[in-house]
């Protein structure tokens, strides 16, 4: 059984800082939903992430580290994307830069590509293990490839089990949505992923409207970030989107003013989609039970804000399965 103890607990956070100059496997939390750690520096430690997961080793995976200052390393900086780090590092943005020529990076980590996703994670207790570590960190969702995101230590333990040398505890994600991903590698900035930022708040940084990616959303060509397959986030179970009531056998969950008798849950009684987008991937998992329901049926959402990334989730987890 895979140890679990918390992250506020230095001697824990000590160990697991041990274990991933050590070359092993890490769980532990981000304010966005729980990562799966790696150095990132080497090949081989890479590998057991994409192997722990399931992961195609064409989706690369994003790179974290504790500050600004250790960036230069490995990545080159445009002017733009300086000023989206100062406004939202750290936090739940990701960045795709450049990579820098001779970057001390598995090639692995970016699958293959001259571009690497990079992150400051807005957790302080994760950025102080980014610091005991003294290395770079690639970290997808801590599940198995394609399945529901995890935000609570449970979670992780319950989809890799044994798979995963370590899990730090840190209760629940605040945001509980992956990191907003934004191309900055090309001539204009591109939204490659919805997430905890909402595109609104960078645009208006930036006075300009993100590019829309245009890339093969069936996933058919290698993605430039992670979250862009078209199936991913799913449940075991089938999801039926801009539901208003549930059919036999469903478990239906509300949002807003649209709760009937026998919602099983609401993402938001009030309509608040940063409160929606905290509960939509406990209530996936809890709903997720074959025991009990046969699918699962989903209020709309507002596509605004969070909303965007709330429906983004909810697409990629309905569409159709390999």
């Amino acid at each position: 059984m895979t140890p679990i103890l918390p992250i506020e607990d230095d001697k824990a956070l000590t160990r697991a800082a041990d274990m991933l100059r050590g070359g092993g496997l890490v769980a532990f939390p981000t304010e966005t939903v729980y990562g799966l750690g790696a150095l990132a520096e080497s090949e081989g430690p890479v590998a057991r992430i994409f192997e722990a997961k399931g992961r195609p080793r064409f989706n690369p995976l994003i790179v974290h580290l504790p500050d600004r200052a250790a960036l230069d390393r490995y990545v080159v900086v445009p002017q733009e994307a300086e000023r989206l780090a100062a406004a939202f590092w750290p936090g739940a943005l990701t960045l795709v830069l450049p990579r820098k020529a001779g970057a001390p990076l598995s090639l692995l980590a970016s699958a293959g590509l001259p571009t690497v996703a990079v992150r400051i994670p807005g957790h302080a207790r994760s950025r102080a293990l980014l610091r005991a570590v003294d290395g770079p960190v690639a970290a997808p969702s801590a599940n198995r490839s394609g399945r529901l995101s995890p935000v609570e230590a449970a979670h992780v333990e319950a989809s890799l089990g044994g798979a995963v040398d370590l899990i730090l505890d840190g209760g629940r994600c605040d945001i509980g949505l992956e990191s907003t991903i934004v191309d900055m590698s090309g001539p204009r900035p591109t939204l490659l992923r919805p997430g905890g930022v909402a595109a609104e708040e960078i645009e208006a940084l930036l006075a300009a409207p993100l590019r829309a990616h245009d890339g093969d959303a069936a996933g058919k060509s290698a993605p430039k970030a992670p979250g862009m397959l078209a199936s991913h986030y799913a449940p075991g179970l089938p999801i039926r989107l801009a539901a208003r009531a549930a059919r036999e056998g469903e478990a239906f969950i509300g949002f807003a003013d649209i709760n009937p008798p026998d919602t099983f849950a609401s993402l938001s009684a009030a309509g608040d989609l940063r409160e929606a987008a905290a509960n939509l991937f406990p209530l996936l998992h809890r709903a997720d039970d074959p025991a009990r329901f046969t699918g699962i049926a989903v209020a709309p959402v507002p596509e605004t804000g969070l909303g965007r990334a709330i429906n983004d989730r909810l697409r990629r987890a309905a569409a159709p399965r390999d």
